[in-house]
């Protein structure tokens, strides 16, 4: 910039110019070529506004209303007034509104009040086992499988084509044998431990198919005392359903319905456990309307155990927790029966 206003005073003086920028060579001077720079600088043309070429008078208006228009700076009320002309005035914020409970049209309570227990149990050790009977009374399962909600009956037949499309229909048919064949192999390990812990250890250890489920529940074994029923029938004889309890025994003290599964993928929280909380609360129910056992029970336990013999998730259901799983049960059962 100040080479500039530098050039400019001394091209005012154009006699003077040539004398300060002049060089020896040989012996003549020749003026510095830079002089030429200079006199481009005046030699530009000047720049055209190009609304000086629109017809004014025609476009009077328009022509005003671009040259005037000055930007504004924007404040928050202006803002919310130009928000509310565009989109409508903003809806207050109100706490959501929670989903209206449905309660069972024929309630039945958790717990039987009718029910007597005796003060001294049967002297007896030998844990309860009741054969399931073929009757007209829909099971558990049969319920829970057909009144699935969509969501996961889209996630199950998801599952089931995409195993499909890798294993092919004779493989897929043959893996879903072998799971069934695991569960029940894991199932029948387990009561040989709560009869003959000795016997049932010496078979496990041959049994390649079972020995990780088994070494996965290990920790849960020890917390789990007084064993009441194994793999036993339970009957709902005012509700009419009925179930296969896996085993009714005592952990870390408290009485519950003990329910065994199996999964390749960890879940270690219950709501990964699917509709298994709604079942286990469904065999408590019957079990304490079940003229068959002598005893009540308020809790629940699932126990996910894993092939790869990683620690099993134990889920523990408290009281309260498995009386909300049994109002849901009431709901999918009318639900089952309305539709039969």
């Amino acid at each position: 910039l100040v080479t500039m206003k530098f050039l400019q005073l001394l091209s005012r003086k154009p006699g003077k110019l040539g004398m300060l920028f002049q060089i020896p060579f040989s012996q003549k001077q020749f003026p510095y070529l830079c002089l030429a720079t200079s006199t481009c600088l005046y030699s530009k043309k000047k720049k055209v506004n190009s609304y000086e070429q629109v017809d004014q008078e025609k476009y009077k208006n328009l022509v005003y209303s671009v040259t005037s228009y000055k930007t504004s700076a924007q404040t928050p009320e202006t803002i919310l007034e130009e928000d509310n002309l565009l989109y409508g005035p903003p809806d207050k914020h109100r706490p959501p509104v929670k989903a209206e409970t449905k309660t069972p049209k024929n309630w039945v309570p958790f717990i039987n009040p009718n029910k007597n227990i005796p003060l001294l149990n049967s002297e007896s050790n030998f844990p309860v086992k009741i054969s399931l009977q073929k009757t007209k009374m829909p099971s558990v399962t049969r319920i829970l499988q057909q009144t699935m909600s969509p969501q996961q009956a889209f996630y199950l037949e998801r599952w089931k084509q995409k195993m499909i499309q890798e294993l092919g229909k004779d493989g897929f048919a043959e893996y879903t044998k072998n799971l069934f064949l695991q569960g029940e192999l894991f199932h029948t390990a387990l009561e040989s431990m709560f009869l003959s812990e000795e016997m049932a250890t010496k078979e496990q250890r041959e049994d390649v198919a079972i020995s990780g489920y088994l070494s996965s529940v290990q920790h849960v074994l020890k917390d789990i005392s007084e064993v009441k029923a194994l793999e036993s029938a339970v009957q709902h004889e005012t509700l009419q359903y009925l179930g296969l309890v896996d085993c009714v025994a005592k952990y870390r003290g408290q009485l519950c319905v003990i329910d065994w599964k199996t999964s390749e993928k960890p879940k270690p929280s219950l709501k990964n456990t699917f509709d298994n909380p709604l079942q286990v609360a469904a065999y408590i129910g019957a079990i304490n309307h079940d003229a068959n056992y002598d005893f009540q029970v308020s809790c629940g336990l699932i126990v996910v155990a894993y092939k790869n013999g990683s620690p099993a998730h134990p889920h523990f259901m408290d009281p309260d927790l498995c009386s909300q799983y049994w109002n849901k049960w009431l709901l999918r059962l009318e639900e089952y029966m309305d539709r039969n």
